[in-house]
Order: C-alpha cells, then structure tokens, then sequence
C-alpha cells in the first residue's frame, strides 16, 4: 500500500482550497526537503490567505531566489510582483518599491515580451491615479488588460479592468465604469481566478461602491462573496481598508454588533505595521458606532485617535457634540469643515449633519441653504442614497419652517429610499420627523403610529441617543391628566425641567410656534397663568420629579 507523501497531500489540499491543511502538510515536506519554487508559490498563498502574512512575505521571497536560480527570471519576477504588491496594500511602500524595481530590472525594463510586464503595469496605474493622473490610470490599465487577454492570463485581466472600471467611475463615466467592475465581480464571485485576486478585487470594488454612495450593489457583492468564502471556512480574505468599508455596509443595514466586530478587526489589523493610510477611517468607524449606541466617552476616545491617524473627524465629533448638547461647539465644527470640504461628493454627509445642527441651534438660513445644496448635489449624481439624504434634509427645514404638510412628500420619499436601500436607522429617523409632521397636522394616532414604529427600530439596534430623544411610546406613556392631551402632557413634563420652548421643539422635534401653542392651550385647560404655576402642577400630579 503506497502512502502519499506530505508533499502530495499538500499539493492535494491546495487544489481543493483547504488552506489550512495545504500550509501544514507543505511545512511538514519543506522541513523533509526544501520546496521546488512552485511548491512554494503554493505554500505562500496559502499563508496569504490564512492571514499570515509574514511567512507569506517569506515564501514569496524564497520561491523568487529559487527561480532566479533555476534562470527563470520570468517566474521571478511574478513572485517579486506579489510580494510588492502584498507591501503595498500594507503601506510598506518603500519596500514594496524595491521589490518592483527588481522585478523591472529582471524583465529588462519592458523589453522582455512575457505576460508579467503586463502584471507590474498593475502597481504603475495605481500610483498614476494616486497621484492625480486618472486618465493616464487608465490607459495603463487598458494595455494591462491586453497582455493579460493575449497571453490568457485571467487573474492579470481581472486585475486590470477593475482597475479600468474605477478610473472610468472616477474620470466621470460611471456606468462604463460600474458595468466592468460588475463583469469582473462575476468571475470573482465565481471563484475563476487566483485566491488572492479575489480579496483584493473584492475590497476596491467595496471602496468604488462607497465612492459612488452604492450601498445597494456592495451589499450584493459582499452576499455573492459570502458564498463563496463559505466554501473555505478558513479563509481570511478581508483587509485592512475592506474591513472598514465592510463595517460601513453593516452598520447602514441595521447589523452593528457585526459592524462593531469588524471596525475593532479593521483597527487591530491597520495598526500593524503602522503608518497605514486606512487606519484613521477604520478609528471613525468605530467612533461611529459608539455615538449611535450612546457610548459617548468611547466614541470621543476613537474620534481622536481617527485624529491623530490622520482622518478627519467630522461630521461625526460635531454630531457627538450635538447628542452632548454642546450646539455652539457642534456648529462651529461643522461650519469649519463644510469651508475646508471642497469635493462635491464629499460634501453630502457633510451638509446633511450641517442641517441637522443649524436646526438643533435654530438657524434656519444656514440650515436651508445646506439642504438646497444637497438637493442640488442629488440631483447632479443621481444616487438614490444621496436623494434620501435630500428628502430627509429638505422634510426637517420645512417642519422647522413651520410647513408640516409641504414636509410630508420629500419624508415620504426618504423613507422610501432608505427602505429599498435596506437602511433602517435611517429610515427611522425620518418616521421621527413624520410623527411631527402629522402632529403638527393634527392627526395624533398617525403620529403615534410613525413615533412607535421609529421606536421599535431604535430598541432593536440599541439606538440609545435616539430613544431618549422620542420618549415612551404611545402605549406607555401616562394617561393625560383631566383634559390634556399626550401631547399636551409631553410638553407640560418639560416646562417642568425649566425648559424654554425652543428646546421643547428641539426635543419633541416640532415648531417653536406649536410649542407655544400646547402651553396656551395648558394654562387655559388647567387655569393656570404662569409656567412656575404649570411645574408646580406637574409635581402634583406626578408628571416631573422633585429636585434632589
């Protein structure tokens, strides 16, 4: 009975994408023997995707000195691109550097006709559209693509036209531009080329969607490749910058303990080596999600340390001065950084906070300029996360405008936005403003029924922020007192704490004028003449708490 070798049964597992196996069975024959350079290709792509990185750089180094020895300078220089490569998504650029140069230098500086010059155009084209120069990006991308078609090399034309498909997004042309990174995603997804491909791919097609505000498109993608690392349960093949943006899709669609696992992932990993770019923005992230749950201490705390990465913290410090109350430092903030923002894209969430706090503060000018703005900003790239944005911003300066009817259509279509998109916070937060919308109408059980829904949402997220700010729902709230209404009740509970009526409609999210309204309406129905009078009743009857 013959026994098959370590090696055979490395080689065996690696064909079946076992990576685990094949990195333990190929160790096990390189101590026996050293590996032939093949082998060894093999065993570092494993490392590769099993997350370990450091033996994969060595391995890739091993196997390129051994087809240097061999006089294969061909093969050489493919293990020279994939090790640059690796140290470029590490932000090892000067030693990715050096290890291209070599590969250059081997293939005679280009005039050596092999499908790996086609491979080191790859890096060339990423550096031209970092620095600047997309359209030439592109047509380094283009020629890549051809040698990878003319030497029937999948992996290098993969490579190369996603490449071509961010340019043309970036160059403007987004639907040749997104119809490319779709073809490619279909090999990807389908596992028809090389392991390391895919991860890589995966990740600038997740950051291409985030440009393009696509969440919808990257949500699919990200499902598509789900399936497919399901097959390898050992698989690592989310990096860096990629666990950052796959924490931003989860945590749009309602997932946050998963997109709090891989924001804390995503900081880990970017931290070592440092001095990588994406560390800043996989801090703000997590800085995010503590502001959403209410965790204001730990969300300040990573806010600064996205600071000190060199990520900008905004909007989101001046959104967390705004749940702190602190308005006047909210709103120089975000003052400050809309006249530093210049891109028209990055622009958006910018404007949106901005209309939310200019509202907060009761400025209304800055407040609708901004979200005509971003109506405009919507209607200029036509996405339909951008166009909830707009609906939300232009339905929450209208009710603040005192215009609760010419409110209801762009909430409505918000919240149909951010339903299809899958965004449930979001479309949450509008159901808020459309309970106000409809009390102010009048129609008290339609704003319960909006208030409630919203509710429901925010419990099961753990929106702890948002569900002080909306109160007990309908069903919990207590009974009026003689003849007030819920309303009524709500209001007269916070001129108990001493607030004037323009916090009352920042908190109840309603017009100062309606404010005034509900307390007129409380002195009549209760005889009362004064708002001292009004908190003593409160007490009364159980409606405030004695001071402690």
């Amino acid at each position: 009975m013959i026994t098959a070798t370590a090696l055979e049964r490395g080689r065996a597992c690696f064909a079946r994408r076992a990576w685990s196996d094949a990195f333990r069975e190929l160790s096990a024959a390189d101590r026996e023997a050293a590996l032939a350079p093949a082998d060894l290709e093999q065993m570092a792509t494993a490392a590769f995707l099993l997350g370990r990185d450091a033996d994969s750089a060595g391995l890739w180094a091993r196997a390129h000195h051994a087809y240097l020895a061999q006089g294969n300078p061909e093969r050489a220089a493919r293990c020279a691109f994939w090790l640059g490569f690796g140290l470029l998504d590490k932000g090892e650029q000067a030693q990715a550097s050096g290890w291209l140069a070599r590969a250059r230098r081997l293939l005679d500086d280009g005039t050596r006709d092999c499908v790996e010059q086609g491979y080191l155009l790859v890096p060339q084209a990423i550096g031209q559209a970092t620095g600047g120069d997309v359209a030439a990006a592109h047509a380094t991308f283009v020629r890549a693509a051809e040698i990878g078609d003319r030497f029937g090399d999948r992996d290098l034309a993969t490579l190369a036209r996603h490449g071509q498909g961010r340019a043309l997004i970036r160059m403007g042309e987004i639907a040749r531009g997104v119809a490319l990174l779709d073809e490619v995603m279909v090999a990807v997804a389908g596992g028809e080329v090389f392991p390391p491909v895919v991860g890589t791919v995966y990740c600038s097609v997740l950051s291409a969607c985030h440009d393009m505000f696509d969440f919808r498109r990257a949500q699919e993608w990200t499902e598509a490749l789900r399936r497919w690392c399901a097959s390898q349960p050992d698989l690592v093949p989310y990096r860096g910058q990629c666990l950052v943006r796959r924490a931003e899709i989860l945590q749009l669609h309602g997932a946050w303990h998963d997109a709090m696992d891989e924001a804390a992932k995503a900081c880990e990993r970017l931290l070592d080596p440092p001095g990588q770019q994406a560390a800043g923005a996989a801090f703000y992230q997590r800085a995010e999600l503590h502001r959403l749950r209410g965790a204001f201490p730990e969300a300040e705390a990573a806010y600064r340390r996205a600071s000190q990465l060199g990520r900008k913290p905004e909007p989101g410090l001046a959104l967390l001065r705004l749940a702190q109350r602190q308005v006047d430092a909210a709103r120089a903030a975000i003052r400050r950084v809309l006249d530093e923002t210049k891109d028209r894209r990055g622009r958006a969430r910018m404007l949106a906070a901005c209309v939310e706090i200019m509202l907060a503060a009761g400025d209304l000018p800055p407040s609708r300029a901004a979200a005509e703005e971003l109506a405009d900003i919507a209607g200029e790239f036509d996405i339909p996360f951008l166009h909830a944005l707009a609906g939300q911003a232009a339905g929450a300066v209208r009710l603040a405008e005192r215009r609760p009817r010419e409110a209801l259509a762009p909430l409505r279509r918000a919240w149909s936005a951010w339903t299809e998109i899958g965004a449930p916070y979001e479309a949450a937060r509008v159901r808020v403003l459309l309970s106000a919308a409809c009390r102010d109408l009048g129609d008290g059980d339609a704003a319960d029924l909006e208030r409630d829904a919203a509710r429901q949402v925010f419990e099961q997220l753990g929106a702890a922020p948002d569900l002080e700010r909306i109160g007990p729902s309908a069903a919990d709230a207590a009974p009026p007192p003689g003849p007030l209404t819920a309303r009524e009740t709500e209001v007269l509970r916070l001129v108990a704490t001493g607030r004037t009526n323009r916090s009352i409609a920042r908190e109840l999210s309603i017009s100062e004028k309606t404010v005034a309204r509900h307390v007129s309406n409380i002195f009549t129905k209760l005889g009362l003449s004064s708002r001292a009078a009004a908190t003593a009743y409160a007490f009364q009857h159980g409606l405030a708490q004695p001071p402690t």
